[in-house]
């Protein structure tokens, strides 16, 4: 069996890799960071998405010696000029309790901010930057970065019980009248900006690794 590091304790980034990548590599076991030996993780300090991905990347190779995936994703608004973008987790403020409570934070500082745009200026997007690094033949690490986005837009209340983090409040254009949050995890696959970015690399992670 193949390992791969994803690194990350969110379960649901977990499963959704996992969900990605077993037809192309059925055999292949997910661990995130719960599963291997603790290490001192990154600062996300890089101005752009792909930055931070790499980052996390190269650390979690460093560390477990695994082939290994990170990425770094946020919510771009076009009325806030493409905030909160890489600070789109911390955009509360630094994390502190559940990752529920901060989702909760950061979105109603969000709904706050937007609060006397009108609809048709609520737009943007999602973006997920994915990083591989993994041993090459002449054991020489080896780096890849891929992109996906999704557009849509901010409403003004949040919906649906699914997903995480701005999920509940952002309407993808390619399922109008329902939220990310409000999505099944085939559907949310099919149109998200890490659906997007992860079946973009899952075949040259399986062609590096084959």
């Amino acid at each position: 069996m193949s390992r791969i590091f994803v690194a990350s304790r969110n379960a649901k980034k977990l499963a959704e890799m996992e969900r990605i990548l077993a037809p192309l590599m059925p055999d292949v076991v997910v661990v995130g960071l719960d599963d291997v030996a603790f290490y001192d993780e990154p600062v996300e300090d890089a101005p752009t998405f792909e930055g931070n991905a790499l980052l996390k990347a190269r650390a979690g190779f460093a560390a477990t010696g695994l082939p290994t995936v990170s990425d770094d994703s946020g919510l771009c608004v076009d009325a806030l000029n493409g905030m909160p973008g890489v600070l789109s987790a911390r955009w509360s403020g630094q994390p502190r309790g559940s990752t529920l409570g901060q989702d909760k934070r950061n979105n109603t500082l969000l709904l706050d901010q937007l609060l006397d745009v009108p609809d048709e200026r609520r737009t943007g997007y999602f973006i997920c930057a994915v990083a591989f690094v993994w041993p090459g033949a002449d054991g020489i690490e080896q780096s890849l970065v891929v992109e996906g986005r999704m557009t849509g837009r901010v409403l003004r209340e949040e919906r649906g019980a699914s997903g995480f983090g701005y999920d509940p409040l952002f309407e993808p254009d390619a399922t109008p009248g329902r939220t990310s949050a409000e999505l099944s995890v085939e559907e949310k696959d099919a149109v998200s900006h890490r659906g997007q970015a992860l079946r973009e690399i899952v075949p040259r992670i399986a062609a590096a690794l084959s």
